[in-house]
């Protein structure tokens, strides 16, 4: 039986399974693959409150799941709907296998199911992101801005952006449909004088 793959809220016992592919990834770090525990922790700590939705795909098998990648988003400070792409990170065993387009479509449903209508991605323009950046381009996302250096001298920021569609309202069929609420007024109170 093949496995079954689901994306859902991470939990405590996944940051171990995160830390391994970040660590794996190639292009993280050391202080980005801290940084990117610190939110984890806030997550698993605050959850929505902490401002960072985080979540993975994890393979379901008949006795062993695994996690294959997470992401993390969140709304954007001082924006109305605009939302920032933290992190994403998919085990390097598994790219090229759907899992990173995956999550992204999932962060993007979600994000316009809670309104959001624009999402922002920053990431490295050094060569080891190359794939990162195609990633992006490939996706939907139009890169509208580079910070040169910002990183560090010859690392420049990326900034890209992708317009979210608004989440499609749910259409019930006429048998799913309740009555129409009929209202009916009181009749104005009788004062009577005693």
């Amino acid at each position: 039986m093949s496995p079954n793959r689901v994306i859902r809220p991470l939990v405590a016992a996944d940051r171990s399974g995160v830390f391994r592919i970040l660590e794996n990834a190639g292009n993280f770090t050391p202080e980005e693959v801290a940084i990117a525990l610190e939110l984890i922790d806030e997550w698993l700590e605050l959850g929505e409150h902490s401002g960072y939705l985080t979540y993975v795909l994890e393979s379901q098998g008949d006795e062993v799941s695994e996690v294959l990648g997470y992401v993390c988003f969140g709304p954007t400070p001082l924006t109305e709907a605009t939302y920032d792409l933290y992190w994403i990170a998919v085990d390097k065993s598994k790219h090229r296998g759907g899992v990173g387009k995956r999550l992204l479509k999932f962060a993007e449903e979600e994000i316009a199911r809670r309104g959001g209508q624009m999402l922002l991605v920053e990431t490295s323009s050094q060569e080891t992101y190359g794939g990162t950046i195609q990633f992006y381009e490939k996706t939907g996302y139009v890169m509208v801005g580079k910070i040169k250096e910002y990183y560090k001298p010859g690392d420049d920021k990326l900034i890209f952006v992708k317009k979210l569609q608004a989440a499609e309202p749910v259409v019930l069929k006429e048998a799913e449909r309740l009555p129409e609420v009929v209202r009916v007024e009181a009749p104005d109170p009788v004062l009577t004088a005693g």
